[in-house]
């Protein structure tokens, strides 16, 4: 059975990370991507969830406690600067991480996430990330400036060396509206 595009993107984290691992989210938005790691990890796991809007850390914040959830620190910052947040000592065991380009649900469609932000993000956690490990991009890309961001990651994924690096690209071609899509990078090395 064909899986949704966030059903596979959470898929493919579940299989890859292990509980006690520490994992990101970069785009912690409404904060469901943050409880479902949070979860995948369990109470001896950390995630570290970014979001540059305030609105967002304090949904995500009020989800958190709703759930009884204690293994997660809330960064208000870009997800451009997550090299600063990880410790030397985490370099080569993050478990994971995910990313939801576009713009925050119901809220301001100005403020959106960027092609230079979000591929040095990649890159530092990438650095960061441990054999084995995934970035899950889900690509939203229907909106202003949404095009530009999805041509910019693609192109810095497809350049990533193939001995290095596994990227795969998920999505529905038959589907309106510029529907979501996922890139997943595996780190080989």
């Amino acid at each position: 059975m064909l899986k949704g595009i966030l059903n596979y993107a959470h898929y493919l984290l579940e299989e890859s990370i292990n509980k006690g691992e520490t994992v990101i989210d970069a785009t912690c938005g409404n904060g469901n991507d943050t409880l479902f790691l949070s979860n995948v990890v369990g109470q001896t796991g950390h995630v570290l969830a970014f979001d540059i809007q305030e609105k967002a850390i304090n949904t995500t914040k009020r989800l958190i406690i709703d759930n009884d959830r204690t293994n997660v620190s809330l960064i208000h910052d870009s997800h451009a600067t997550v090299s600063h947040y990880i410790p030397k000592e985490l370099h080569g065991k993050i478990g994971g991480a995910i990313f939801n380009l576009g713009y925050l649900p119901k809220s301001d469609k100005t403020v959106i996430t960027k092609g230079e932000s979000t591929t040095d993000a990649i890159d530092s956690i990438l650095s960061c990330l441990k054999k084995d490990g995934l970035i899950v991009i889900v690509v939203y890309h229907g909106h202003d400036g949404g095009r530009q961001e999805k041509e910019s990651v693609l192109k810095h994924v497809v350049h990533l060396d193939q001995k290095e690096f596994n990227v795969l690209q998920y999505g529905f071609i038959n589907q309106k509206n510029d529907p979501p899509f996922i890139l997943a990078v595996q780190k080989r090395k």
